[in-house]
């Protein structure tokens, strides 16, 4: 069993209302990231060239960060806060226990990008960004999310692209790996 597989199991899981959220050094930064776990993760990224990463806002940076380093691409961050800059797009998230904005700069019509997070659970948040970028005219040419605990065929279907996930999950009062 990988790192990141064996460090899931054993994650805890608190209950935010109906929400099972389990608290992972990859996905929360709790209680902190080893090195180690996070080039396993990247490692198994196996992303194309493109002009640009792109994660959003917080626990998709330290992969996105990691990932340009090892490719030499660079990267931008989907911000949770708003700038005002000319051309930013305002894009509705709602996840498993939570709704804002995030807000997308840099990012033009043509560019060719790669979405890198930390998560899917809902789907709420990559859906959304998706759609915006597809809007925006922005060629998507991969999605990779570290841990799946989503419906990733129902997600899939949505957002009209593959998803490649590092790790599938299932919760159900403890995490159960599931197997690819």
């Amino acid at each position: 069993m990988s790192k990141i597989e064996e460090s899931l199991e054993n994650a805890p899981i608190v209950k935010k209302g109906d929400y099972n959220y389990v608290i992972h050094p990859i996905t929360d930064g709790i209680p902190y990231i080893e090195p180690s776990l996070l080039e396993e993760v990247i490692e198994r990224m196996d992303i194309p060239k493109c002009d640009r990463i792109v994660t959003m806002e917080a626990m998709g940076i330290p992969i996105a960060t990691a990932l340009s380093l090892k490719t030499g691409m660079p990267f931008t961050i989907i911000r949770k806060r708003s700038y005002g800059l000319e051309g930013e797009v305002s894009v509705k998230q709602v996840t498993g226990y939570s709704s804002s904005n995030l807000f997308i700069n840099g990012i033009n019509k043509g560019d060719e990008i790669v979405i890198v997070d930390d998560v899917l659970s809902t789907g709420g948040t990559l859906i959304a960004v998706v759609s915006a970028l597809k809007e925006m005219g922005v060629k998507i040419k991969g999605i990779f999310i570290a841990v799946n605990k989503g419906n990733l065929e129902e997600i899939e279907e949505k957002i009209g692209m593959h998803i490649n996930t590092v790790v599938d999950i299932e919760v159900n009062g403890k995490v159960r790996v599931k197997q690819h």
